[in-house]
Parts: structure tokens; C-alpha cells; sequence
């Protein structure tokens, strides 16, 4: 699409379209030098054993001590980065090539179809709505909740008859935020605004009110980083304070960490899950039906995952993986909704489910080796037919509602930008609705999907991304992108700052590692506590696969990962740093003695385990932690790590305390930066300007610690 021109380092280098790569001498920061970080004298012992912990002084967000170490590390990256003579043109390119409209697929509530909007460079999505085939207006537009454009619309929820609405907003990326209920006739908001809710939906109980879910705030320390144990369900009554909500479920007579809440379509069940990590739940249900019916417990135990999908009349349907590792349907009575007496409907597999529902019809949405196979059910569980798709790829929003005809699904793959398709549930036929504007060529790319061994002989998938043409002789920029954790599968998806990569002849490579949910809750088991090495040996020994079949090299070899993949990405370089190039670990899990005593870090154990719970996982535990794995002495990948002033689920004191030791460490010639962002989080509601500056900022970063800028 670009031709590859030699890259010019002077003002003309601004209107050139794209950037390209090519050989240039590696930098030498031999002389860099990194701010002083005090060490203090703490230490824990853990069965025995002692273990320093001098940097713990930057667990402390709200010290000047802290502010000032940021602004002092900041100042030091941005310098560095600043000295790159293409990252400007890189940012450039970006900014043109995420400059079209982008949608999401519409949706219907009460009398209008609704739908996200991004005429470009928004900051953050603006949600539209059409009634019929009238005009299409404007119905909430988040760039108007703050100066900066950090403020998001996190969530929205309808009444039943689409007459109101309740939505969250985040303010900086918090995972904190605020509910506003409005009038959706003429967007006149109702009662007053909802504070302190936390890791929570919202469910409209008719027009009366709403459940959702909180914690009480942390009473001492950082209101960022402090514990958050006991989740609440409550019920807020329109027109009355917060102050007066009803306490549901949870608090001191049933403590749980998290705790969600839904109804049915029909608005008679009331479902509760709770649980006391991120997999394994109870299950509740209520009938709203009957005055003062009590809370029936269907499920008693954490030992499986289990939904209610939908309902009818007195049946409910369920999607679990209890005694199904790859998930299946079941119905039961919800007279007697006890697991002994469910049936199956849609059983299990050798590919893992999940499931919507829409038109009276069951969605089931098979991984098959991490990519998309849909198939449509009755509510009898008779299969009416297997769904067509564009190709092989990742389909998502197989949901509408009941009476619904039609429904809108979204289709994609690391070479297939979003195009939306309208879905006529009766004939089967899909039909394109909207295509994405970005300027990407698919025709010119080509992604596939090997099986590669890892240490202990498992096959493990991966997908790798390229233009095609590209000759395999090892010298080929690529980033591996790893997570492998919590059963998250990773599924082909399009990226716009991708292109960047790939249109210059780089390489994209994603394995689906062990501790993800690609093969179902096996796949995921053997990837959590005493098997976590599984997660870092599949990644090592996809870059080895990258390297002897001559994709890349360990010059030119970059590893990214984020939250749980910032600990994969840390483990790995400490593990193997002669393998890797560049390392970009982002937000991530970094000190493993400590994540259970931040935010809701306690609920992570299920996969990680705790330092506290048996000599053994401590000693697991401190072998692999990022911030204690670390040796001095080490030359270790050029690397720049990424967080934020505002994570309060990842505290960026994770970062913190490993930049600092990696730089106490650290010896050779490449850098050892941390790149913080302020009045962001996590990541989810993030401004546009800054995803392209931080995307820019991780390219530029990348490249020219390969000794790369142009390709002729």
C-alpha cells in the first residue's frame, strides 16, 4: 500500500506517510543515567526465610517521596524517547491511519436502535440512537464529561421499556465509579449520582429500580491501592438516596469478593453469583415474582463457573462447566434448581463453549483452537443450523432480545478489520452492515496458525502475522504477545497500531498459552499455582519456534504482554534475558508476595496462590516473582515498562518497586525505563490521544533498541 522510502531525519520526515526500517547503530546508554532510589531496610519472613524488600517505600501512592520519584523516572524516559528520530514520524502514521469512523454493533432498547460512534480521533466513544429509519441523534457523548477526555462512559443499562437508563463513568481509568440514572426521552437525569461503586452491573428490576455492587472504601491508607475484601448487592429505589439502599446479599452474613446480579429477560428471576476468586461461583436465584419470596441457593460451592442464560416460564437454562471442563447447557426446574436435578440440553465438547441467546434461539459460540464456530439452537436444544462466518476468525454479539428478529454480530482477525454483520436468525443469513474504514489491504497480509512444542512436550497453538513476500531470514522485527492466565483466550483480533508493525515487513506473533481458556478449564488449570512455569516455558519456547524457522532473531525479537501478561513478560526476561531484544511489560503482577494485600488482588489466588498459604507456594512464588527474580549483574533486554498513576487493580506499585531493582541490576548497554501515565488506570476508557502516544512511544521504543529506522 506504502512503498518502502528511504526515511529522512529533517522536517520533510513530518509529511511522510509512514516510517520505515532499516539498519542503524545501536544506541549506546551506557551512560544513562536513572534517578537515585533510596533503599530502606524492610524485610518479611516468610517460613524461615527472610526477604528484603527495600524498594517497599513506593508502595506508598500518596508520599511526595513517591511523586517525586515518578516525575524523576518520567522526565528520564521521555528524554530517551524524545531522542528517537523517527518515534514522531511513527506517531504520525498512527494518528492517520486510527482517523476513521468507527462503530460498534447496534442494539435495541424500548423504541430506539442504539450504537457506538468514533468519528476518528475522539477521545472516547459517543452513543447514538435511531428510532425506526428517522434521523440519528447524539444520546450520550463522554467527551463532554471531562476537559481531558479521561472520563468514560464505563456501562450502560436500559429499562426494560427503554424509558431510562443507568451509567457508570470512570474518572481517570478508576475501577471507582459513579452512576447517573436519566430519563432517555429527554436525557434529564433523575435522582441523585451514585458514588463509590465498584466491579459491578446494573440491573433494572422494571422501573422501580436497580441492583448493583460495591465496596465499602478502604477507611485507611490509599484510596487507590487499598484492600477491597466484602462485596455488597444492593438495591437502589429511584428517587431515594444512596444512603438508604437495601442491603441484598454480602456484607458481614455472607462474605464474598465479588458478587454480580442480573435478572432475566422476563424480569422475574433475580440471579446472584458470588465468589471468592475469579473462577468458581455460587449461584442464587429470587422470584420476583411472588412477594417476599427468599433467596434460593442453586449452587453451594466455588468449584465451577455457572450462568443463567435465560429463562422460560418456570425453566432456567444454564451455562456451566461443572463436571464439563469445556462448558455445556443445562435446564432445570427453578422449583427445584439444585445441580442433581439439571439436564442437559447442549452437552459438552471437545471445543469450548460459551453462549447467547436472541430471537428465542440459543447461540452456541464454540473456540475451536482459539477461533470462532457458531452454531443455532432451538430452546428445545435441536441444532437449526451451523452459522456461516466471513472466514476463520473471532464473532462476538450472538445476543438480542427475545422477540427480536435479527441481531448484530461483529466479526474480525489479525488481518480482518471489525465488520459488522446483520444476522437474519431466521433464514440464517448474515449480511455486511458496516465495514471499517482503515486503511489496511487484507489481500497484502496473511496470518496463520501453527502448533508448536513446549518444554514438557505439550503442543501448544500459535498465531503468526506477516506481509506476504517476506523472506525468512531471521532478521524480521516481531513481537510475541503472550497473557496466559485467568481462562482468557486470546482469539484473533485486528489491531490498527498493528499495521504499523506489519506494513514495514514486522511480525505479530500470538501463542495461546497454557492458564487461558482456549481448551477449557484444563487448559487453564495447567497454567495456575504450582504449575504457573507452564505459562513461562509455552512462551519461551514460542520465541524459540520464531527463531529456528527463521521468522526473527534474538536481536530483533520483542515480548509484550499486559496485566497478567506483564508478569509473563517480566518472568520471562528475568528467566531467559539472552533470548529477547526488547521486553515491554504493561501493568503488570510483578511482586508475588505481595499482590493479595492491594485492591482486590486477594481474589487472584485461584491462579497465582498466595505466599502465605504453605512453605511450598512461597517458595514457588519467590523462584519466579519478577521483582525477586531479578540477579545483579545481569545484561537484561532493553526495557520499558508501562503503568499508570490511577490502577487501582494492578497498584503501579508493582512497577515501581521492579523498575527500581531492574535499574539497581541491570548492566549493558540498553535501557531500563518505566513509562507512567498519569490520570489513566488499568487501561478500559483510556483517551485516544494517549493510546496513540503510548502505542508510538512502544513502537519507537522497540525498533530502535533493534538498530533499526529505514529499510530501503
Amino acid at each position: 500500500m506504502y512503498p518502502i522510502q528511504k526515511l529522512i531525519i529533517a522536517a520533510s520526515l513530518l509529511a511522510c506517510p509512514f516510517f520505515g526500517i532499516a539498519q542503524h547503530t545501536s544506541p549506546n546508554t551506557n551512560s544513562m543515567r536513572y534517578p537515585k532510589t533510596n533503599k530502606i531496610e524492610v524485610a518479611d519472613i516468610y517460613f524461615g526465610t527472610t526477604v528484603k524488600d527495600p524498594y517497599r517505600w513506593l508502595e506508598d501512592d500518596r508520599s511526595s517521596e513517591t511523586k517525586a520519584w515518578v516525575e524523576a523516572e518520567n522526565k528520564v524516559t521521555q528524554n530517551f524517547l524524545s531522542g528517537i528520530p523517527f518515534r514522531t514520524a511513527i506517531k504520525t502514521r498512527l494518528e492517520k491511519l486510527w482517523n476513521y469512523e468507527k462503530y460498534t454493533a447496534p442494539f435495541k432498547e424500548g423504541a430506539y436502535t442504539y450504537f457506538y460512534k468514533n468519528d476518528g480521533l475522539q477521545n472516547q466513544y459517543v452513543l447514538y440512537r435511531q428510532k425506526d429509519k428517522g434521523k440519528t441523534e447524539m444520546f450520550l457523548n463522554p467527551n463532554t464529561f471531562s476537559k481531558d477526555g479521561t472520563t468514560s462512559l464505563a456501562g450502560i443499562e436500559f429499562t426494560k421499556d427503554g424509558s431510562m437508563a443507568a451509567y457508570q463513568i470512570s474518572e481517570g481509568g478508576s475501577d471507582w465509579r459513579k452512576v447517573l440514572v436519566i430519563k432517555t426521552a429527554d436525557r434529564s437525569i433523575v435522582g441523585d449520582t451514585l458514588i463509590d461503586v465498584k466491579f459491578s452491573g446494573l440491573a433494572w428490576k422494571g422501573n422501580e429500580g436497580f441492583y448493583y455492587s460495591s465496596y465499602d472504601k478502604p477507611k485507611e491508607g490509599s484510596q487507590l491501592s487499598g484492600l477491597t475484601q466484602h462485596h455488597k448487592l444492593y438495591f437502589h429505589k429511584i428517587g431515594t438516596q444512596q444512603k438508604d439502599d437495601k442491603l441484598i446479599f454480602g456484607g458481614e452474613e455472607n462474605k464474598r469478593r465479588y458478587i454480580g446480579a442480573d435478572l432475566t429477560e422476563d424480569q422475574r428471576f433475580l440471579v446472584i453469583t458470588a465468589a471468592e476468586s475469579t473462577t468458581g461461583n455460587e449461584l442464587y436465584i429470587q422470584d420476583l415474582s411472588k412477594t417476599g419470596s427468599p433467596i434460593v441457593k442453586v449452587v453451594n460451592n466455588f468449584k465451577a463457573d455457572h450462568t443463567v442464560i435465560a429463562s422460560e416460564d418456570n425453566k432456567l437454562y444454564i451455562h456451566t462447566n461443572l463436571n464439563a471442563p469445556n462448558y455445556k447447557i443445562v435446564t432445570v426446574d427453578a422449583s427445584n434448581p439444585a445441580p442433581e436435578n439439571w439436564k442437559d440440553l447442549i452437552p459438552e465438547t471437545e471445543n469450548v463453549l460459551t453462549a447467547g441467546t436472541g430471537g428465542g434461539r440459543i447461540f452456541a459460540d464454540y473456540l475451536k483452537d482459539a477461533t470462532s464456530m457458531v452454531m443455532q439452537y432451538d430452546m428445545e436444544g435441536n441444532l437449526e443450523r451451523t452459522v456461516t462466518l466471513p472466514g476463520i476468525g473471532s464473532a462476538s454479539g450472538f445476543n438480542a432480545k427475545k422477540t427480536e428478529k435479527e441481531l448484530y454480530y461483529t466479526f474480525t482477525s489479525y488481518i480482518y478489520p471489525p465488520t459488522i454483520y446483520r444476522y437474519i436468525i431466521a433464514s440464517g443469513q448474515s449480511v455486511e452492515y458496516k465495514k471499517a474504514g482503515v486503511e489496511f489491504d487484507p489481500s497484502r497480509f496473511e496470518s496463520k496458525q501453527i502448533f508448536y512444542t513446549s518444554k514438557d512436550g505439550t503442543k501448544v497453538p500459535m498465531i503468526i502475522t506477516y506481509k506476504k513476500g517476506i523472506e525468512l531470514n531471521g532478521k524480521n522485527p516481531t513481537l510475541l504477545y503472550g497473557y496466559g492466565g485467568f481462562s482468557v483466550s486470546l482469539s484473533p483480533v485486528f489491531s490498527t497500531s498493528n499495521i504499523v508493525l506489519l506494513e514495514q515487513g514486522g511480525i505479530y506473533a500470538v501463542p495461546n498459552l497454557r492458564g487461558g481458556g482456549e481448551y477449557g478449564e484444563k487448559w487453564h488449570i495447567a497454567g495456575t499455582k504450582m504449575n504457573k512455569q507452564n505459562v513461562f516455558d509455552d512462551f519461551i519456547a514460542a520465541a524459540e519456534y520464531l527463531i529456528s524457522n527463521k521468522y526473527t532473531s534474538k536481536d530483533y525479537l520483542a515480548i509484550s504482554g499486559g496485566s497478567n501478561g506483564g508478569l509473563l513478560v517480566a518472568a520471562v526476561m528475568s528467566q531467559r534475558p539472552e533470548l529477547f531484544k526488547v521486553a515491554l511489560p504493561a501493568v503488570g503482577v510483578l511482586d508475588m508476595l505481595r499482590y493479595n494485600k492491594f485492591t482486590a488482588g486477594a481474589g487472584w489466588a485461584f491462579d497465582y496462590g498466595t505466599a502465605e498459604e504453605s512453605k511450598e507456594m512461597f517458595e514457588y512464588l519467590l523462584k519466579y516473582s519478577p521483582y525477586h527474580a531479578l540477579k545483579p549483574g545481569v545484561s537484561y533486554p532493553a526495557t520499558m515498562i508501562t503503568t499508570a498513576d490511577h490502577d487501582d487493580r494492578v497498584v503501579p506499585a508493582h512497577s515501581f518497586k521492579f523498575a527500581a531493582r531492574l535499574q539497581e541490576y541491570h548492566t549493558g548497554s540498553s535501557p531500563a525505563l518505566i513509562r507512567i501515565e498519569t490520570n489513566a488506570g488499568h487501561g478500559a476508557g483510556k483517551p485516544t490521544a494517549k493510546i496513540i502516544e503510548e502505542q508510538a512511544d512502544k513502537w519507537a521504543f522497540m525498533l530502535y533498541n533493534m538498530g533499526l529506522t529505514s529499510r530501503q
